[in-house]
């Protein structure tokens, strides 16, 4: 028996759990207006860092009601909001400007969210992204944060949780857009405090991660440096998950959460000479995962 719930019957749903919030719904739903009515090209303010404004979210999903509850409840909430109906509309919104995250259905019609995750993460390594799974689907969240997703959040969801989890990715975004500016606006710059991971220097001061062959910088998310900020500040001490999730990530998690595991697993493919024997991050056996740092630098 299928128990998945209809659109109507989520949006339903939802809105009853904000009213037990005390959260008034929305005065009225307004249909959402078709790609040729709405003047949506070219209106996002880019993610600047220092000169940017209120936060800027474009929520990508095929269900109208979806987009129209996520705008007004965002709106209400201090974002500027923008949607897309599918992927190919998101790629000529962002062909114009660039928001600070995009929040993306994994199952769309056409190309789906995880191939347009892909193709954000390559081409704009430090905007935030938050995938919308259903609920159960395990292998969708696994494979979006293998793709570099900040966050996953399965439906049916509690409105509020989504937007106290866009609100922490976007705090890392911009501490993670404002750091170089910073470091290059200071009248009388220090030189940088850089940790070695493996093949690679972490700044912490830029919040970028560079490459010690050629100095080239490996793009990593905010996500992934807050990772390995963490553990720069301890080295050769296990960490358990529950310590990672809790002070890198900023959220809880359950005992089937993996997404630290897949994140450890990312960044030894960029910090590690050979990913598949780990020297730099080591898993520790029923504990969690230890900073092993170069010999020069212990």
């Amino acid at each position: 028996m299928n128990t998945t719930p209809t659109a109507t019957e989520w949006i339903t749903a939802v809105l009853s759990g904000a009213n037990r919030a005390g959260i008034a719904p929305p005065d009225r739903y307004d249909p959402p207006r078709t790609p040729r009515d709405t003047p949506q090209r070219g209106i996002f303010p880019m993610a600047s860092g220092v000169q940017a404004a209120t936060p800027v979210v474009l929520v990508v999903d095929d269900e109208p009601e979806i987009r129209s509850l996520l705008s007004e409840y965002f709106g209400r909430h201090g974002l500027v909001v923008r949607t897309a109906q599918d992927a190919a509309q998101a790629r000529e919104m962002l062909a114009e400007s660039l928001p600070d995250l995009a929040i993306l259905d994994v199952n769309m019609p056409g190309e789906n969210g995880l191939s347009l995750a892909r193709w954000l993460r390559e081409r704009h390594p430090h905007m935030g992204l938050v995938m919308l799974t259903t609920a159960g689907e395990s292998v969708d969240r696994i494979v979006g944060l293998e793709l570099g997703a900040d966050d996953y959040v399965p439906k049916p969801f509690e409105m509020r949780e989504l937007l106290a989890r866009i609100r922490a990715v976007l705090r890392r975004v911009a501490l993670a857009t404002l750091a170089p500016q910073v470091a290059a606006a200071a009248s009388q710059p220090t030189p940088s405090k850089r940790v070695r991971f493996g093949i690679c220097e972490l700044d912490l001061d830029q919040r970028r991660l560079f490459a010690l062959d050629d100095s080239h910088e490996v793009e990593i998310s905010a996500a992934e440096f807050d990772l390995l900020a963490l553990f720069a500040r301890h080295p050769n001490r296990p960490l358990s998950r529950d310590q990672i999730m809790e002070q890198a990530h900023n959220r809880g998690w359950d005992v089937f959460d993996r997404s630290i595991d897949l994140r450890v697993m990312r960044l030894r493919r960029k910090i590690e000479s050979n990913p598949d024997k780990p020297e730099v991050l080591k898993t520790v056996r029923n504990v969690g995962y230890v900073f092993v740092p170069h010999v020069a630098d212990a």
